[in-house]
């Protein structure tokens, strides 16, 4: 690294340079292994061969796990548990990492970005400077991942799902048109949060809503009891032609506006009170008697548009109370698909008017994507037992009644 020519000593930067680095590459795949054994011995109750009574798990052996950190490529060794799952902080923020990347990318490429100016902004998020041709093979082979994730096979059974649109922006021709993309989601049968599909619409009527549930058909979704969305045109009569046994409820939040949109601001606050306490009895007999009293109420109120939208719409909004009263706050509104919509909107606000369908499809599903390997898809939602006890009490309430008579 250093030389000595005369009374001049010269340095090799570039070999020193090099030994930093690598020293500095170990120390960091050092250390990440040492977090992993921790973690391990967290898990398992106490470390490696210690006798104690408190171990409730051991090692059984490791395996290797490339990471790319800033320092460079470190091989890590994770740990294997001989009966607990070992789920470490360090690789599911790589796998964050990993797909916030994709979708990075898959943002630049469409928003018009430069190959260099990728090229640069790849280097600062991997720390490794990529070609344009693997920019472009990259970008291709994600198109692949996203596809064949959208259109793998829909295993189990699905109670509960939730139907909703957006629209986003396309350029055709010249012109700057509207292209719906829509989106499922869904409640397994273990209580864990799914997406089930997603599709383009050329726009939200019975044709795409048509098209959107064979695709989901097809796949293998099966077992629907349930589906909540808003009132979208031809929404409710395919779904009579896929899932005819299935019920339909129709979003409870998005009728309060609805019927809001008639109500004077002055009235707001009476009407909103009236709505909600629908929705606060204890079944569906009270609940529509209410909804009978709301409607002479409003009229009374010389408020008829908005009493007819309650009389006409207040039963749609009550299909959830045919199921167990612990999922009713999560089954009677589309607030869960509601909130991944949002997000979708600001992750696409930047790309504006995309090419043409299919990348608004692609970024979607892509954000989708992610987001389900999230804790949005990671942690419970329901408790389905409770389903399953209700079935099983009106299945014997039925061979009681049929016995009797």
């Amino acid at each position: 690294m250093a030389s000595v020519t005369g009374d001049v000593i010269s340095v090799d930067e570039s070999k020193i340079r090099g030994h930093v680095d690598e020293v500095v590459r170990t120390s960091v795949e050092e250390t990440l292994n040492g977090l992993l054994d921790a973690e391990a011995d967290q898990l398992c109750g106490a470390k490696r061969y210690e006798r104690s009574a408190d171990r409730v798990d051991t090692r059984a052996g490791s395996y290797d796990r490339k990471l790319q950190t800033k320092a460079g490529e470190v091989n890590l060794k994770v740990p294997r548990l001989r009966s607990l799952p070992f789920e470490t902080q360090i690789i599911e923020r790589y796998r964050r990492r990993e797909s916030s990347v994709e979708e990075a990318l898959m943002e630049m490429y469409l928003a018009g970005v430069s190959v260099r100016r990728v090229e640069d902004i790849t280097e600062a998020l991997w720390g490794t400077r990529v070609s344009p041709s693997a920019v472009s093979d990259l970008n291709q082979k994600l198109y692949e991942r996203i596809e064949q994730w959208r259109n793998r096979p829909i295993e189990g059974e699905y109670a509960y799902i939730a139907l909703d649109g957006i629209w986003l922006k396309r350029s055709w021709g010249g012109e700057v048109k509207n292209v719906a993309v829509l989106v499922a989601i869904g409640v397994d049968q273990e209580g864990y949060r799914q997406v089930l599909g997603v599709c383009e619409g050329t726009k939200e009527d019975i044709e795409s809503w048509k098209s959107f549930l064979r695709h989901l058909k097809e796949r293998g979704l099966k077992g629907v009891q349930l589906v909540t969305s808003d009132k979208c045109l031809g929404l409710v009569d395919s779904l009579a032609e896929f899932y005819p046994e299935s019920a339909w409820q129709r979003c409870m939040v998005h009728w309060y506006r609805n019927v809001a949109s008639s109500v004077p601001t002055s009235k707001m606050k009476e009407v909103m009170a009236m709505l909600k306490a629908i929705h606060a009895q204890e079944d569906r007999e009270a609940a529509e008697k209410k909804a009978t009293d709301v409607v002479a109420k409003l009229q009374v109120m010389k408020l008829a548009k908005a009493s007819r939208c309650v009389e006409e719409g207040a039963s749609e909004t009550l299909s959830y109370m045919a199921f167990p009263r612990e999922h009713w706050t999560r089954i009677r509104t589309n607030n869960p698909l509601e909130r991944i919509m949002r997000e979708i909107r600001r992750r696409t606000r930047v790309v504006g008017a995309f090419p043409d369908g299919n990348s608004a499809l692609m970024l979607v599903a892509a954000r989708l994507r992610h987001i389900a390997g999230t804790k949005w898809g990671t942690r419970k939602y329901l408790d389905m037992s409770r389903l399953a006890d209700q079935q099983k009490e009106s299945e014997q309430q039925e061979g009681t009644e049929e016995a009797v008579a």
